[in-house]
């Protein structure tokens, strides 16, 4: 039996301003692609298919358009749990007539427990998805105590395994949209912390053949079994180092078989690079970079004129310029300082501010000749 575990599609979500859009296409090309050829019995989604709650509606049809095209081209199944930028009643929305086609949606804590089913007449698989769960709807539909993620899942556990306990021969994989222990996560992904926990220790799905992790962004192995996919798009430059791609899993009478890496489309390398103004300009270190997706971090001494026009000359693909404080003994007043200052000392802090160094003496004058005037002219009024 074979699937392929994805997860964290995000659709609808832009890159610094950028639409993503065209390559959510293209990875959804490769993704039928990859199920027709590979022959996969099923495709996981293991949560945040889409980037919010009210998705935009040319994300909507992006999903339309994979779920459809994966049932009739690639002609395989498909098994999506919501994840926490999910709305599960969107996402939920004629779930049980997708079931019919193939598409098993779910969403909630009510059929938590209830596997799909899959048998090739060789291997026989039970999948029990389990969407995000929040602490609080777990703690009144199922009757815990415990406030956490990690009792919420010992829950949804604790559902699964009786069942899969009565199906004589039957191989599993569970789904599941959480922080694991030992997980590494990126500044991208949305903090589910409840009251600080959110981690979840991997022992919860102890006894399982296969769990494909959703929320982490960055694919990772923590154990044989234990695995998240990853996104398929890097959504901030932190990701700029990650490999995105997909898991190709085998599973047998015996257990689990060969796992294997499918890469996905990349539509434009990732790049975060630093140095002053005119070494970004003219130094030949950075030419490798100049078709990329760029963040540039300035190291120029004094705040530099226009750095974004200039810089976008060489890297036109520059998405984000990042300029830091210059001064660490200037920082913000607050009000009480504010009004014991001149307007003139105000001025010339925020030159500072901005500027990274103090105004020079012809600037001084010139900024209170400008208030002289100003209090001239407030005076004839």
């Amino acid at each position: 039996m074979r699937f392929l575990h994805t997860s964290d599609w995000h659709l609808g979500r832009h890159l610094h301003g950028l639409s993503l859009h065209g390559a959510h296409q293209a990875f959804i090309d490769h993704l039928v692609e990859v199920a027709r050829v590979e022959r996969v019995d099923a495709v996981l989604i293991a949560g945040d298919l889409y980037d919010r709650a009210v998705p935009p509606p040319d994300a909507v049809g992006l999903w339309d358009q994979a779920q459809t095209r994966l049932v009739l081209e690639a002609e395989t199944q498909v098994v999506v749990i919501a994840g926490n930028h999910d709305s599960p009643a969107r996402l939920g929305v004629s779930s049980r007539l997708l079931e019919r086609a193939g598409v098993h949606v779910r969403v909630g804590t009510g059929a938590v427990g209830t596997p799909v089913l899959f048998n090739d007449g060789t291997s026989k698989v039970a999948c029990y998805p389990i969407p995000f769960l929040e602490p609080a709807a777990a703690m009144a539909d199922w009757g815990i105590e415990d406030r956490s993620h990690a009792a919420a899942l010992q829950a949804a556990m604790g559902r699964v395994r009786p069942d899969l306990a009565a199906r004589s021969g039957y191989r599993s994989v569970v789904m599941a949209h959480a922080f694991v222990s030992g997980g590494q996560g990126c500044d991208t992904e949305r903090d589910i912390s409840v009251g600080g926990v959110q981690h979840v220790p991997g022992g919860v799905f102890g006894g399982v053949d296969y769990v494909a992790l959703g929320h982490l962004h960055g694919r990772q192995r923590l154990a044989d079994g234990l695995r998240y996919s990853g996104s398929p798009l890097a959504f901030s430059f932190s990701e700029a180092t990650h490999v995105k791609s997909s898991y190709l899993v085998d599973l047998g009478p015996d257990g689990l078989g060969h796992v294997k890496e499918i890469p996905a489309p990349v539509p434009r390398r990732m790049a975060r690079i630093s140095g002053t103004v005119e070494e970004l300009l003219n130094s030949p270190a950075f030419s490798e970079y100049e078709q990329c997706w760029v963040e540039a971090t300035l190291t120029d001494a004094a705040r530099p004129v226009s750095p974004h026009e200039r810089l976008k000359h060489r890297f036109p693909y520059l998405l984000k310029l990042v300029i830091p404080s210059l001064t660490a003994e200037v920082g913000y007043r607050d009000l009480a300082v504010l009004d014991q200052m001149s307007p003139v000392e105000v001025a010339l802090d925020f030159v500072t501010e901005v500027r990274g160094r103090p105004a020079d003496v012809d600037e001084i004058a010139l900024l209170n000749r400008a208030f002289d005037e100003l209090r001239r002219v407030e005076a004839t009024r």
